[in-house]
């Protein structure tokens, strides 16, 4: 009697040990898929990293999973992001395009904080904008280009420099986002853009006169009522 309970009990341990050791090796592989994810950043995909760590190249986020070959070849229907990227140039080398994509990167990042209704981080983003427009050097222009340029880049310093000085005041914010736009909408016919943009559209906005802004994405994201009417406007046309 006793060898059959002593059986008995050592059988119901293995069980228990077997079950144990599973779950640890699943929890193990489970961790370790997490650990190795790669994430990418939304305005730059080429640099990639762990989920959160920061872009060497703009300060955002990296959030936007990295599919694998295996991955892409049984879900290829999966629509990617468009994204801004520029290439690696020498300062030398520069041409205007360079310092419009700089321009547009930074209009990018803070467009998409007023997206998400934050008004101080739209304040910072505003003032790298200002600082990208700073950097353009108007001397790889001629002389029509640069009076032209020069016209748009003025007034886009004025309501970027008013962005960045209003933080905590997201209306006012917006306001001069609607102009600040428009100059970025000029700049673009001016230089073009080497990346697809968007050209979207809100009726509602300043008292149903309505107003565009520029996207990098087909995805309407209003910044100019953020969650209170997030899709709220329609894509006018492709840049």
């Amino acid at each position: 009697m006793k060898t059959l309970i002593l059986t008995a009990i050592i059988a119901i341990t293995l069980v228990s040990c077997n079950q144990n050791n599973k779950e640890t090796e699943n929890t193990t592989t489970e961790t370790s898929t997490s650990s190795n994810e790669q994430f990418s950043c939304s305005m730059h995909p080429e640099i990639t990293g762990k989920k959160g760590e920061k872009c060497s190249k703009c300060g955002m986020e990296l959030t936007e999973p990295v599919l694998t070959k295996k991955q892409e070849d049984v879900n290829d229907t999966i629509t990617k992001s468009e994204t801004i990227a520029t290439e690696e140039t020498k300062t030398d080398n520069l041409v205007p395009s360079d310092y419009t994509e700089d321009i547009l990167i930074s209009y990018i990042n803070l467009k998409n904080k007023l997206v998400q209704d934050n008004s101080d981080a739209a304040a910072e983003k505003a003032k790298t904008l200002l600082a990208s427009l700073n950097r353009f050097n108007t001397k790889t222009l001629n002389p029509i280009q640069e009076k032209e340029y020069l016209e748009i880049a003025d007034d886009a310093k004025e309501h970027a420099e008013h962005i960045g000085k209003n933080a905590g005041k997201i209306d006012h914010q917006r306001e001069h986002f609607a102009t600040l736009s428009k100059d970025i909408n000029d700049l673009i016919k001016m230089f073009g853009t080497k990346q697809k943009l968007y050209q979207d559209y809100c009726p509602m906005y300043n008292d149903g006169k309505g107003a565009i802004w520029i996207s990098e994405t087909k995805e309407i994201k209003n910044p100019f009522y953020g969650s209170q009417m997030l899709t709220c406007g329609s894509l006018k046309k492709t840049l």
